[in-house]
């Protein structure tokens, strides 16, 4: 996979990891957060967000056999994502993004993966820091979060 391609004007959906890790764990907006990624053309994620979903799944797990199961329902995802590379151009622009809204390194990161994908683009998050500073990058912003 190169990157996402463009069905007509269908917004690529960028995920943030907040909410991939919803899609796996028990929660309330769990189903929001299927609807919203299964209904999408192209879905993206910053390279980050494997890592932290993976780790943050091991710690929830509860057992070896548990977390097996969850790392397997994350891999079989990953081949239907298009994952952003993190290199210098990226933790570049995520220092600005940081520095201009106050956020931290990984909510920067993962913005900045999110604005290097072709317009138009959705963004999927749980964390209500994000909300602002992806809606004022011009992203159509998708969550069950109040802003």
């Amino acid at each position: 996979m190169t990157g996402p391609g463009r069905e007509g004007d269908r917004p690529c959906l960028a995920v943030d990891t907040s909410a991939l890790l919803c899609r796996y764990l028990p929660d309330a907006r769990r189903r929001y957060v299927a609807e919203v990624i299964d209904g999408a053309a192209d879905r993206a994620v910053s390279a980050l967000a494997r890592t932290e979903v993976l780790l943050a799944l091991h710690q929830a797990a509860g057992g070896p056999e548990r977390q097996r199961s969850l790392w397997d329902a994350v891999r079989r995802d990953w081949d239907h994502l298009w994952e952003v590379p993190l290199d210098g151009r990226c933790l570049s622009r995520a220092t600005e993004i940081g520095a201009r809204y106050g956020l931290s390194v990984v909510d920067a990161i993962h913005l900045a993966a999110a604005d290097r994908l072709p317009r138009p683009v959705e963004f999927l998050t749980l964390d209500r820091r994000q909300i602002p500073a992806a809606a004022d990058l011009g992203f159509v912003v998708r969550s069950p979060v109040e802003r």
